[in-house]
């Protein structure tokens, strides 16, 4: 009851984080698992005892929802909510390696974060939800695929602790003969065929429809590419049995020639099935939505800005890049100047520089630091010659050059 509450409150606001801590304290795996343990050893009683839990908790947790999404101000399908309407073979996949993984660490003495995380990839509870959804919004579609996948994932949790059980030869709760296993065994891969073979289709039918919409989208951007017209909206219905592409343009007008042009390169892009429909010209603008149409002059605005600040940022890393390694060559000619003072009190003018040396010759050029110091009074070359081997020790140049004005 409280898990259903949590779940459903994640579901109507899209809260991922909630709904995994509804998924957490679910207690619906038990149950699932015991069915599936009880008909892997005969133990009637266990199979009745966890079916009898299970349709208990499956419809207080529908009723339960049914009534919160009957009396939630919040009535507006989320996008988590959808994701549990249209279950495929890969919910089966999941479904399967869960229910592998929770009845492995099941068997184990020691406890693990296992069964928290096959609560977590199994998502029983949400399916649920979206089933007391379709019951309160009267959504048939949406209750009987939330449902759907609710079994689908009961089915092959179960059948997961079947075989397990099977595979390492539990004891036997009771003795049955050869007929009766092999009833029994039918019956299971009975339950697995028929829930498998609607994943299998949705499953096709969701590929097919992802494949045309990116077809028809690289359609529209590059069919579509005029210099003075350009596509302000863009209808793509991806059902199998009405396929078809809505184009309204904005601009100068198409010729039928060129219309006719582009429906037949359709093909290019496997979509010679798919009926093309071109708007422009005073039908396109009584047709357009403006909302749609401002929402695609903001989209077109916000990419030219992305663009635009994207090339800024990276001007402005080069600068700093720049601007790093000036810093990193500069030199400390304050610093050094003070501590030429300490040794030479005399120094009156101190500068220096980094500067390239151009040898006479075939020699390579190099790099020098030279030295303009000026004193108050002459200086000996003795006193030259210790300033300029301070300054190589100080600054770690091997090439200094000391000048006297």
């Amino acid at each position: 009851m409280f898990a259903i509450v949590i779940c459903s409150v994640g579901l109507n606001v899209n809260s991922t984080a909630v709904i995994i801590g509804a998924m957490l304290i679910s207690p619906l795996m038990g149950p699932i698992i015991g069915v599936g343990v009880g008909v892997g050893i005969f133990d009637t009683q266990l199979i009745r005892k966890g079916a009898r839990n299970l349709l208990v908790a499956v419809v207080i947790s529908v009723f339960s929802s049914a009534l919160y999404f009957w009396i939630t101000p919040l009535s507006e399908a989320q996008s988590e909510l959808l994701a549990r309407t249209t279950p495929t073979l890969w919910d089966v996949l999941i479904a399967l390696f869960g229910g592998l993984a929770g009845i492995v660490a099941a068997t184990r003495k020691e406890k693990t974060n296992v069964i928290p995380g096959v609560a977590i990839a199994t998502a029983l509870m949400p399916p649920l939800c979206t089933t007391g959804y379709g019951l309160a919004t009267g959504q048939w579609a949406y209750f009987l695929g939330a449902l759907y996948l609710f079994f689908i994932n009961a089915v092959f949790i179960s059948v997961s602790a079947f075989l397990l059980v099977r595979l390492l030869r539990f004891p036997r709760a009771t003795f049955v003969d050869q007929v009766q296993e092999r009833r029994v065994r039918w019956i299971v891969w009975i339950v697995v065929v028929i829930t498998v073979i609607p994943s299998v289709w949705l499953a096709y039918t969701l590929v097919e429809r992802t494949l045309f919409q990116r077809r028809a989208e690289l359609f529209v951007a590059q069919e579509f590419d005029f210099k003075d017209s350009r596509v302000v909206e863009k209808r793509i219905d991806p059902r199998m049995d009405v396929r078809s592409i809505e184009v309204f343009l904005l601009g100068e007008p198409l010729d039928t020639i060129e219309v006719d042009h582009i429906k037949s390169r359709m093909a290019r892009y496997g979509l010679d099935q798919a009926h093309l429909v071109v708007n422009q010209g005073r039908t396109s603008a009584q047709q357009i939505d403006v909302n749609a149409l401002r929402s695609g002059i903001l989209e077109e605005l916000y990419k030219q800005n992305q663009e635009a600040l994207r090339i800024k940022d990276e001007r402005i890393s080069e600068l700093e890049g720049r601007l790093q390694r000036v810093s990193s060559t500069e030199l400390p000619v304050r610093d050094i100047l003070d501590e030429l003072r300490a040794q030479h009190p005399d120094v009156e003018d101190f500068t220096l520089n980094r500067n390239v040396l151009y040898h006479v010759g075939n020699d390579p050029p190099d790099t020098a630091l030279v030295a303009i110091a000026r004193f108050k009074g002459k200086v000996k070359q003795e006193e030259m010659d210790r300033m300029k081997a301070w300054l190589k020790a100080r600054t770690r140049m091997d090439s200094v050059i000391v000048l006297v004005p």
